[in-house]
């Protein structure tokens, strides 16, 4: 069943709440988890979820490296072209070019799609997860990013990550 309460709060702005606190809270009752079929009701259904949440935050940082070592690794492919080209006095000079990339019909091309498109998703999940402002589970968000940063990006050598979705 779904309420919909309005408010106004004296300026010309209403907002619409749909049955759900607007304010962080740490409740464990009536707590709704991404889908209409997926309430938390019990201390232990908290912590499942608070479990399940960390390690898909987790997992959210580790697909992220895993998707740069990917590419690193898919574009190694590099070729070197040599042409002749005229030099000075009459001579003949070899100029070689550095071609790195991949293309766009190849299966690491594909794979990183696949994996790209299961990025965003996790992304949305996790935000939406937080937008519940339930503490415990915004506490598990955060630790779960933490924790997975941690152990996936020590030997990360990119400090600015342009790719990013959520941050």
């Amino acid at each position: 069943e779904l309420h919909l309460r309005t408010s106004y709060s004296g300026s010309s702005r209403c907002s619409l709440c749909f049955g759900q606190a607007m304010t962080f809270h740490f409740s464990y009752e009536n707590v709704p988890l991404l889908f209409s079929g997926l309430i938390i009701n019990t201390p232990g259904e908290m912590a499942g979820a608070f479990v399940a949440v960390f390690f898909l935050a987790m997992f959210y940082e580790g697909l992220k490296i895993a998707r740069e070592c990917l590419l690193r690794k898919s574009q190694v492919s590099i070729r070197y072209n040599s042409m002749p080209v005229p030099g000075p006095n009459g001579t003949i000079l070899m100029e070689t070019h550095k071609t790195v990339g991949q293309q766009m019909l190849s299966f690491p091309h594909l794979l990183q799609t696949v994996l790209h498109i299961i990025q965003v998703v996790v992304s949305y999940f996790l935000m939406l997860i937080f937008m519940t402002y339930n503490g415990y589970l915004c506490i598990a968000v955060a630790a779960g990013a933490g924790t997975g940063y941690f152990f996936f990006s020590w030997k990360k050598a990119v400090v600015v990550d342009i790719t990013e979705h959520c941050h």
